[in-house]
């Protein structure tokens, strides 16, 4: 009886080993079997506000569960500014079928757009995505792309002059004359400073190499120079703030980033949130919501940041506000 009962609980065992040895293999074939959602990153540049709103994508996704070499797959690329790199970048991904594309600054989301109309594209740092040719309309895209926008209205930082610079007769504004979202904001920026009596000095450059030559121009012309969000230009910002800096001009800027680099001051809008936003719309996409179904987003809310360095050498006052943040230049 005792060699019977051993045998039935040895019979057991190996039957219960068996079971488990089975939900075990299940398990790992069910893991096998998890889509790993496939994501290429286009960012035309490497500069603080396109930096931070990929930061921002990407801690979205990870703090809704969505991380990189388990559930997703993310390929990064970088164009270095040059839009022809950024075609070619649209198209492999494309090529690749990725699941999703998140196309930093208007001549990615451009290039990405050119190259799929049937692939997700999300979009951010872009500030007029119908001028730009990616939707239709903000609220109801139709077509295959949606995301953040950075439109933040031009007249917020001419007030900004106004308060900083109240002497200013003439504005200076250099800006890439093949990025749409420049444009844009050049006609805006016309348009208020004749409604507060400033004449506008507008300077349009092709390459980085125009930069130096462009702000050098500006000395004793203009009274304040302004920097929409232009990548190239933005890119540029060590030349910009030192040439001006040496000559007592004031820089307004219209992100964070820009500020960080040299220039005066900005009333503008925080990418690594913009990005944020963008990566929750991504979870959204991942889990079954149509891209018609997103309307394009923006931030409303801005803050005003002045360089402390800067506002040294121009031999202008520290203010006592709370509602300023003071940094210092990034070395």
């Amino acid at each position: 009886m005792k060699i019977k009962k051993i045998c039935s609980i040895l019979t057991m065992g190996v039957l219960s080993v068996s079971l488990l040895s089975g939900c075990s293999s299940s398990n790992k074939e069910s893991s096998k079997d998890e889509k790993v959602t496939k994501i290429g990153i286009s960012q035309l540049v490497s500069h603080p506000a396109l930096d931070k709103a990929e930061e921002g994508f990407v801690a979205a996704l990870k703090d809704k569960g969505y991380e990189d070499g388990k559930n997703i797959e993310l390929d990064l690329q970088n164009a270095q500014g040059d839009e022809l790199t950024a075609q070619q970048i649209g198209s492999k991904f494309a090529s690749d079928k990725k699941d999703l594309i998140f196309a930093i600054a208007t001549p990615t989301a451009q290039a990405a757009y050119n190259a799929t109309k049937d692939i997700p594209i999300l979009i951010t740092a872009v500030t007029d995505p119908v001028e730009a040719g990616l939707i239709k309309d903000m609220k109801k895209p139709d077509t295959n792309v949606t995301g953040t926008s950075d439109y933040l209205s031009v007249e917020t930082n001419v007030k900004l002059i106004k308060d900083l610079v109240p002497e200013a007769k003439k504005v200076g504004v250099i800006y890439c004359t093949s990025e749409a979202n420049s444009t844009v904001q050049v006609k805006e920026l016309k348009k208020y400073a004749k409604d507060n009596n400033l004449e506008v000095v507008e300077k349009g450059v092709t390459a980085s190499n125009e930069v130096n030559a462009a702000v050098s121009s500006f000395v004793d012309k203009v009274d304040v120079l302004f920097i929409p969000t232009d990548n190239l230009v933005v890119s540029s910002m060590p030349i910009i703030s030192k040439v001006a800096n040496e000559n007592k001009l004031p820089v307004i800027a219209s992100e964070e980033g820009v500020v960080i680099t040299g220039a005066l001051a900005c009333n503008g809008i925080d990418y690594f949130k913009l990005g944020y936003q963008t990566g929750l719309q991504a979870v959204k996409i991942i889990e079954g919501t149509e891209v018609k179904d997103i309307p394009v987003e923006t931030l409303k809310e801005t803050t005003l940041v002045i360089n402390e360095d800067t506002l040294k050498a121009l031999g202008m006052e520290k203010a006592s506000d709370d509602k300023i943040t003071y940094v210092k230049t990034k070395k």
